[in-house]
């Protein structure tokens, strides 16, 4: 005889997985985290204010 199967937990189990698919496939499509798109914008800021400083003519 085989051990009765807790369709609730198997149902949330089953919705975690789709949720952790969709999450990953998230991640590929869209890449950066929040800290790494701050810290490029943060770049590209710095590049642009480096290169105004530097582009003014005497």
């Amino acid at each position: 005889m085989s051990t009765p199967v807790n369709l609730n937990k198997a149902r949330k189990a089953r919705a975690r997985a789709e949720k952790k698919a969709r999450a990953d496939a998230n991640a590929v499509t869209f890449g950066l985290t929040k800290a790494e798109k701050e810290r490029v914008k943060k770049d590209n800021e710095r590049a642009k204010r480096d290169l105004d400083g530097k582009s003014k003519l005497p």
